[in-house]
């Protein structure tokens, strides 16, 4: 059977989109190639002619899905505020604690991130600059962007952890109120 001169790249991406996936709801490490290979109907043989290395694939997913956080997480700067608070609610919402197959790859891998490849890291560490500098834009202050960064992540990882479905509202509208405080220039009080 002869393929058409794009099967292999049709095949590339159909096994990045869905290793995005399966990575992000079932941790790399634990992610084997015959899994990956079987979600989009393939052998587990096919796999090399794809990527040289799981690790290749990794890299190249971080990649993508470091793009997705960057959207996911931006704010625009705009005068009113409003953009910004799109963004919050947006990512601090259950249903992206609930699907972290389709959401942000920080909360999802971020101890298993923190254990790979140092040319992967980097990715990381570009991807989280360019959203620290549009945080900072937004807020006025360095540190405080950092710090939202790490509320937006921690705050779903929280929230994934939890089994009650009350509780995963409660962490995650006690961290938006905490940031549209912030974003109200309104300093919250700490306990």
């Amino acid at each position: 059977m002869r393929y058409s001169k794009t099967h292999k790249e049709e095949t590339r991406r159909k096994l990045l989109d869905s290793s995005r996936a399966l990575v992000k709801k079932g941790g790399f490490g634990s992610t084997g190639v015959d899994a990956l290979m079987s979600a989009i109907g393939m052998t587990a043989g096919a796999f090399y002619s794809h990527f040289p290395s799981k690790q290749a694939l990794l890299r190249e997913v971080v990649r993508e899905e470091m793009e997705h956080s960057i959207a996911l997480l931006h704010p625009a700067a705009d005068a009113s505020g409003q953009q910004a608070r799109k963004t919050v609610r947006m990512y601090l919402d259950p249903a992206h604690a609930r699907h972290p197959e389709a959401g942000c790859v920080l909360p999802a891998m971020g101890a298993e991130l923190a254990r790979v490849d140092p040319q992967v890291r980097a990715t990381i560490e570009s991807g989280l600059k360019h959203m620290h500098a549009a945080w900072r834009e937004v807020l006025g202050d360095d540190d405080a962007a950092w710090s939202v960064m790490a509320q937006f992540v921690g705050a779903l990882v929280l929230a994934r952890t939890v089994k009650s479905e009350v509780a995963r509202k409660r962490i995650l509208e006690a961290n938006r109120r905490h940031i549209e405080r912030l974003l109200d220039g309104v300093e919250p009080e700490l306990p």
